[in-house]
């Protein structure tokens, strides 16, 4: 095993950590954007297999990162499960509710998700061709929660008050959309590893927003159901899993799920992260996206406090969220020689 990100994931103490970041390919490089304008519209730029390798490929060529992350997005099972979905310039996604009984049975079943999906599929396989040999891929989904959380809503919002609502008012519809999202991501991942991808994440962006009881219930569970089930198709295969802001209950989070990594958000300090976390396995993270944006000597000093608090266990360099648009690339830039020369 040559790859620094499999060795990471499957536990060893590097003197250099292997990086790569959230949302690597977008919108802050200029070679997206005018690849974005060239496919007309973000949907049908991650439904191009060539634009959507392309862009995937554009931070690997100008940064040499360690890992290539699919270019796609979280909302696109939805869409292949028969939600409406589209965006609004400026203001992000929209899609059609699911808030009854009636809207749930509205939805197609799991089986048939691949016939939207399948393009996806062609990008991750021309992605296994093409990247170097040195770089690993990985492919990706949102987890049920926070999917959840935009169907219910039919956009994002700041308290995911709609699905915290359906929880408790509802919960047997509420149930139902988790596990019809636990199921579809499962057989979308998998057909994503069939494709090419050599480790899996997935992302739980509003898992923070869970109350303790109920976060062991819709963000954990479904997180250890997926990781067991992909595990015991694909054996070795490597999952990191991203419950966002979490706090204490990042503690245990490996046990309880078997995932090979927990990335962790900015929320929590690295010296924390790798006394209550790390303890239990590989770490993903965790500098704040913000120094991508401000740069200078604080993104120097912060960087190499992230890999000082990691140095003594399996750490991959990340951010402690993804990169935003208006990130200057050079700052990227900084902080990976950083990294990577001390």
């Amino acid at each position: 095993m040559t790859k620094t990100i499999l060795r990471a994931l499957a536990g060893e103490v590097l003197p250099t950590p292997p990086i790569w970041m959230m949302r690597q390919a977008g919108r802050y490089l200029p070679e997206y954007r005018a690849t974005r304008a060239q496919a007309g519209d973000f949907l049908s730029l991650c439904y191009n297999p060539e634009l959507a390798t392309e862009v995937t490929l554009q931070p690997i060529r100008r940064y040499g990162f360690d890992a290539a992350i699919l270019f796609a997005d979280i909302l696109l099972l939805p869409q292949a499960l028969g939600a409406d979905l589209w965006f609004v310039t400026g203001e992000g996604p929209r899609l059609s509710t699911v808030t009854s009984a009636a809207d749930f049975d509205r939805l197609k079943p799991v089986s048939a998700i691949h016939d939207t999906l399948s393009p996806i599929y062609e990008t991750v396989g021309r992605l296994s061709r093409s990247l170097p040999a040195e770089t690993t891929l990985i492919g990706f989904a949102g987890a049920p929660w926070t999917v959840a959380t935009y169907m219910i809503a039919g956009r994002g919002t700041k308290d995911q008050g709609p699905a915290h609502a359906l929880r408790q008012e509802d919960p047997e519809v509420f149930d139902a959309l988790i596990d019809r999202l636990t199921e579809g991501t499962i057989e979308y991942l998998s057909e994503q590893v069939k494709a090419g991808a050599e480790v899996v994440k997935l992302f739980d962006s509003w898992a923070g927003s869970l109350p303790e009881d109920a976060f062991r219930r819709y963000a954990l569970e479904p997180a250890r159901i997926i990781t067991q089930e992909l595990k015991s198709r694909f054996p070795g295969l490597p999952v990191i899993v991203f419950p966002r802001q979490a706090g204490a209950q990042y503690v245990g989070f490996h046990q309880a799920t078997g995932a090979d990594c927990v990335a962790v958000d900015d929320s929590v300090t690295p010296d924390w992260a790798a006394e209550h976390v790390q303890v239990s396995g590989c770490v993903q993270g965790n500098l704040a996206s913000s120094h991508m944006v401000t740069g200078g000597e604080a993104l120097v000093r912060e960087t190499r406090r992230v890999v000082e608090a990691f140095r003594n266990g399996p750490h991959i360099f990340n951010l402690g969220h993804g990169i935003t648009p208006d990130a200057d690339p050079e700052n990227v830039q900084l902080m990976i020689d950083t990294v990577r020369g001390g």
